[in-house]
């Protein structure tokens, strides 16, 4: 996934990121501050979930047509839990591609 075109930018961010209305934290799409990301072994992969209940941001928000869990790379910040929690050693972190 690549950079979203509407994204605010630094210089417009209001001071001390006070939130201004409820609800608003899906507007933060805050993937662009990763310098990795995770990338899925499908051959390794058993669906356990475990990447979908322990990242931090919610990252893994949906699952494709066999049940695998796909990134959101827009929220994903590349904290790498997913590939150290992973039973299977089924994802791993690569360098992020401008």
């Amino acid at each position: 996934m690549g950079k979203d075109k509407g994204m605010m930018p630094w210089q417009e961010v209001p001071f001390g990121l006070y939130i201004f209305e409820p609800g608003n934290s899906a507007e933060f799409k805050t993937g662009n501050w990763r310098s990795m990301r995770p990338v899925l072994d499908r051959d390794k992969c058993i669906k356990c979930g475990t990447c979908y209940i322990m990242c931090p941001d919610m990252c893994y928000d949906q699952r494709d047509e066999e049940g695998y869990y796909l990134v959101n790379l827009y929220y994903c910040k590349g904290c790498g839990i997913c590939m150290a929690i992973c039973p299977k050693e089924a994802i791993t972190m690569v360098l992020e591609e401008v």
